[in-house]
């Protein structure tokens, strides 16, 4: 299991379309199913954040208990969600594979995330404002991680990921 983290506007969304391409992996993304339930009638009000890591989960476990490979596609910046995705490769024996994307150039990821175009009716895009206050999130992050910097073309992050998973030889 392949677990993307890193701010919004950064380019997760592309190295994670890139890497399930490649890989010919399951690709579970947060934000369509959160998107995906506003949809379907759930008050934005409620707690749809949490609950769509929660369905983002139980497909990915399905697909790891079937013996496949599975790519999450979310923020993580919160211990707690990172938590959830150690226990379930526990749960299940998949390898876990964290992989920060993270763009050091601020003023390329604002720019980015401004201009960004998703195909997520209803889904708000956050505000410049909004990401710079999660940044700290990542500051404690102490977990063994493949940081991978999205200056770098998608592909080559992707090749980077593949290269992580290949057995030592």
């Amino acid at each position: 299991m392949i677990v993307l983290a890193g701010l919004p506007g950064v380019g997760k969304s592309a190295v994670a379309a890139s890497t399930a391409a490649a890989l010919r992996c399951t690709l579970v993304s947060v934000d369509p199913l959160e998107a995906a339930m506003w949809r379907a009638g759930v008050p934005r009000d409620a707690p749809t954040g949490l609950a769509a890591y929660v369905v983002g989960e139980a497909v990915a476990e399905a697909q790891l208990r079937l013996g496949g490979v599975v790519l999450v596609d979310a923020v993580n910046d919160h211990p707690a969600a990172r938590e959830q995705w150690r226990d379930l490769a526990a749960r299940t024996g998949a390898r876990l594979l964290f992989a920060e994307v993270l763009l050091e150039d601020r003023a390329e990821h604002r720019r980015r995330l401004e201009e960004r175009v998703r195909d997520l009716d209803g889904f708000p895009e956050p505000t410049w404002a909004e990401v710079e206050s999660r940044r700290s999130a990542f500051d404690d992050w102490a977990d063994d991680r493949l940081r991978l910097d999205a200056a770098m073309p998608a592909g080559r992050l992707a090749s980077r990921i593949a290269q992580e998973l290949a057995p030592a030889s």
